[in-house]
Parts: C-alpha cells; structure tokens; sequence
C-alpha cells in the first residue's frame, strides 16, 4: 500500500478543520509546488485546511519530481491504466484524511494542475459519495466515453486554462466542459488570454470565489 504525504497549511483560525482542500499538482513537481497557493486561497476560509501530497511514483523525466501516472506513452490506454492506478491511491488517502478530520466528503474539495486535475475529474465523479467541488488548472478530461457509464456523482467543477498553454492546448478546456456537461455536472469555465501553462492571479480570484461558495457555509 502507498501512503501519500507532503505538506499541508492548518486551518488559520487554529480550531478543528471543518473542510478540507486537497492541492494536486502536475507531473514532475511535487506537494511543495502547490502549497504555496493556500495563503492566498484560505484568506476567506480560515476553517479549512489545505493538504498538498506528493504524487504516488518518481517521475521518469525528472530526479527530483513525482507523477501521478506515466506519461511515456501517452495512447489513451495507456493514460487510462496509469490513472486508475493512481486513482485507487489518492481515493484511500481522501478517504483517509476524511476520517482522521471526523468529516463528511461534502466538505471536501480538489484543487488540480495539469496532471492533478486529470486526476481531479478522474476521481471526484467516480467517488460515490458527492464531494464539494473541484477546480481545475491546466488540464484535461480523460476517457470521457467511460465517464458516461461510471460516473456516482456530479460534484460542481471550475476550470480555468491559458488561451497560449504550450503544454495542454487550450482545446482542451472546452473538450473537458462538454464531456462534463454531457454526463450532468455543471460547469464553469475561463480561458485566460496570453496565459501558458500556468496560474494567473485572476486564476486565483477565480478559485477563491468557488471555494468560498462551496465550503464557505461551513464556517
């Protein structure tokens, strides 16, 4: 069995977490390249903690980073097994941490870049009980044919992506809000223009408003 870690930020208010936000970063970096984002997302939700873990396996491309899934072949088989590998990890951590914080999974939201959120809207939909929300970065919507047939639930989804993301093509978001919508979650989105394959402040400003939505009444 493979434990996930890596860093997390406390609720500030210093009680109890009463929700949780789970930070999944992109292939080869790790947990300490999202964390940094939580001061600026828990400034309105001081009851929440941000966790960050490490992605399960080494990345073949970098000695120091982590992936979630190969991406030495990228066929949509391929792809798929290595994300429902990882997707059987990163449920038994949310699971895990779940119960180690005494909360239910409407209390609970992803955060993805890149990879991380592939593996957002690979797992949220899958979890049979509903989730919060998720938002999304930079990513893509994988398998969206078997979506239709194996999705439990439909938490609400933000994504945002860079109209010049030279990593994932900006065609991307549109493809994942239609596989979305297709299968009855409700989507919003924005292209960023001039934005690459990265995180803007009004990316930020984006997520901040979503999460304030969607865990802010657990104050």
């Amino acid at each position: 069995m493979i434990n996930l870690e890596g860093p997390r930020q406390p609720p500030k208010n210093g009680e109890p977490a009463k929700a949780l936000a789970i930070l999944l970063h992109g292939y080869g970096a790790d947990g300490n390249d999202l964390i940094g984002l939580a001061p600026v997302l828990s400034s309105q939700l001081p009851h929440v903690e941000f966790i960050s873990p490490h992605a399960p396996f080494p990345c073949e491309m970098s000695p120091f980073g982590r992936q979630w899934f190969s991406l030495g072949d990228r066929s949509a088989d391929a792809m798929l097994g290595g994300a429902r590998m990882a997707a059987q990890i990163l449920d038994d951590f949310l699971n895990e941490q779940l119960e180690k914080s005494k909360l239910t999974p409407d209390r609970l939201a992803l955060i993805g870049f890149s990879q991380g959120t592939m593996m957002s809207l690979f797992v949220g939909p899958r979890r049979s009980e509903q989730i919060a929300g998720i938002v999304g970065y930079s990513g893509r919507l994988l398998a969206e044919d078997l979506l239709k047939k194996e999705i439990k639930t439909s938490p609400p989804v933000t994504l945002i992506h860079g109209a010049a993301d030279e990593m994932v093509p900006a065609e991307a978001l549109q493809h994942a809000v239609k596989g979305l919508e297709e299968v009855g979650i409700t989507v919003t989105s924005e292209l960023r223009p001039g934005l690459g394959h990265s995180i803007d402040e009004r990316g930020l400003e984006i997520a901040k408003l979503f999460l304030s939505k969607i865990l802010g009444k657990f104050a």
